[in-house]
């Protein structure tokens, strides 16, 4: 009597798992849209790490005063 206990657990747990696993076409959908959403949060979360550890790189090299003085510059000229 505990070997038939013993095999009808075993074998109910045994049939509890999917025999075939077919998505329909949303979930596929679905998972790829959540990894897609993954990747680029991923990439954003580098992007801020990147400019948190070096944030004088991202910079450009000249300022706006740059083009500020050229362009006052240019209207005395004319």
């Amino acid at each position: 009597m505990a070997d038939d206990v013993l095999s009808s657990t075993t074998s109910a747990s045994g049939s509890a798992l999917p025999v075939t696993s077919s998505m329909t076409l949303e979930q596929k959908a679905a998972f790829v849209f959540v990894f897609f959403l993954f990747l680029f949060l991923g990439l954003l979360i580098v992007r801020c790490f990147r400019i948190l550890l070096d944030p004088y790189r991202s910079m450009p090299s000249t300022t706006w005063t740059d083009y500020m003085d050229k362009d006052t510059f240019d209207y005395r000229i004319a």
